[in-house]
């Protein structure tokens, strides 16, 4: 497609009230695609030196011709500043444009603040993250405004007045101060919405919006914390509890279906008759991918989840059902599992990350599986992610140190036999 860009200069005669009798104002008119502006060259000519045809002076006397040079130099300094703009994609190609460039007016620099900074993001950010992930920006963005009138006694504050004070104040106050009654933030907590806000200020520094990061000297500062995970006495308890509540059965099962798949809560309720793959060498297999990275997950079924499969979903119902399990809200499952953990005498806090945990290091890791399994089962893309996940227990250390004993006693017993030969 060819350039429909268009330019041009011309130079014409303006009466002028101030100007002495017989002489009028020389302007200067801009053209560029379909865009006009004239402005006034402070330079007067008597009417009968100017030629208007060609919209110059008539080169009569040196002066005059020394007048037609400045218009020329006039003419390409409106060029130059047309061929910059045209070259900065950020810069509005127009007649005033060229002509406030010509004149030095610098473009009136845009401010930016915080909210609308917060704003922006989370306006993009909830195209591609998952509600759960939102509601947590959604969050900060509500403590970022309780700061700001805690503090300040205003509703927003610009970007370019974010410093390591405005950080660590709101450090202070995220930690001191719950959103909801009796819900104090704890340490990681804070961290993360000090981290969702060092996001938030880094991408407004990548687009130029801000010239110096305010975290730069600050260091998120998150504690390590122990993840539970239930016992093989625990998740025995779990599984041959009896329960007339049919709910309470029904997230029973969900929960140790998880325990035995290492299936996220969303993965479970979204599991589809496509997912369930036909038996290869007698063990049928789930094939999706993690709903919170779209990372794979191929898990073989145990011999425990293909029975609470068996209990809600037959191949034959495969083109009648949309999802493998009946849809139960988090909230929904959250409050059975609380009431599941009293009725059995568990004393942890019965959570689906807990029955990742448990599939992690229970159900596989105690039983040999080696990490780099457990991690492509889990969707976990680095070890290192799946090492928070699966514990090695003492009891998972005496295991190993047994095996290694054996296998020395066996290699001594052959040196001695060899010895005696």
């Amino acid at each position: 497609m060819q350039n429909k860009n268009t330019f041009g200069v011309c130079f014409f005669l303006r009466k002028n009230k101030s100007e002495e009798s017989g002489k009028l104002t020389v302007f200067a008119r801009i053209t560029v695609n379909q865009t006009r502006c004239e402005f006034s060259t402070k330079h007067s000519i008597s009417k009968n030196d100017w030629n208007t045809g060609k919209g110059i002076a008539k080169p009569k006397n040196e002066e005059l011709k020394a007048f037609n040079t400045h218009l020329e130099e006039i003419r390409g300094q409106f060029a130059r500043h047309y061929r910059n703009l045209r070259a900065d994609d950020n810069q509005p190609l127009t007649a005033t444009a060229v002509k406030n460039a010509f004149l030095g007016i610098e473009k009136e620099k845009k401010t930016y603040t915080l909210l609308w900074i917060v704003n922006q993001h989370n306006t993009l950010m909830k195209q591609i993250l998952k509600p759960g992930c939102m509601k947590n920006y959604y969050t900060t963005e509500k403590y970022i405004k309780l700061f700001l009138k805690h503090q300040y006694k205003i509703t927003d504050i610009l970007l370019d007045e974010l410093n390591y004070e405005f950080i660590t104040y709101f450090e202070f106050y995220v930690r001191n101060n719950a959103i909801k009654k009796n819900d104090p933030c704890t340490n990681n907590g804070t961290m993360k919405h000090m981290e969702r806000l060092k996001k938030m200020v880094t991408w407004a520094v990548k687009n130029e919006w801000l010239t110096r990061n305010p975290f730069t000297n600050f260091k998120l500062r998150f504690k390590h914390k122990e993840r539970d995970f239930l016992t093989e006495l625990e998740l025995a308890e779990l599984e041959t509890q009896t329960f007339e509540n049919p709910v309470l059965d029904q997230v029973r099962d969900y929960f140790v279906f998880s325990c035995y798949t290492g299936l996220s809560y969303i993965d479970l309720v979204d599991l589809r008759p496509q997912h369930i793959l036909p038996a290869i060498d007698n063990v049928r297999w789930i094939k999706t991918s993690r709903a919170k990275t779209e990372v794979a997950v191929n898990v073989p079924l145990l011999q425990q989840a293909e029975i609470i499969l068996g209990k809600y979903y037959k191949p034959q119902d495969a083109e009648k059902k949309e999802t493998v399990f009946p849809w139960l809200s988090n909230q929904e499952i959250n409050r059975s599992l609380k009431i599941i953990s009293e009725i059995c005498g568990i004393k942890k806090h019965l959570t689906f990350h807990l029955a990742r945990h448990t599939f992690a290091t229970t159900v596989t890791l105690m039983n040999g599986v080696p990490i780099e399994s457990i991690s492509k089962m889990l969707g976990h893309t680095k070890i290192s992610t799946t090492m928070i996940y699966a514990k090695v227990t003492q009891t998972k250390i005496k295991q190993d140190m047994v095996h290694l004993q054996n296998e020395l006693t066996k290699k001594i017993s052959k040196r001695s036999l060899k010895i005696a030969e």
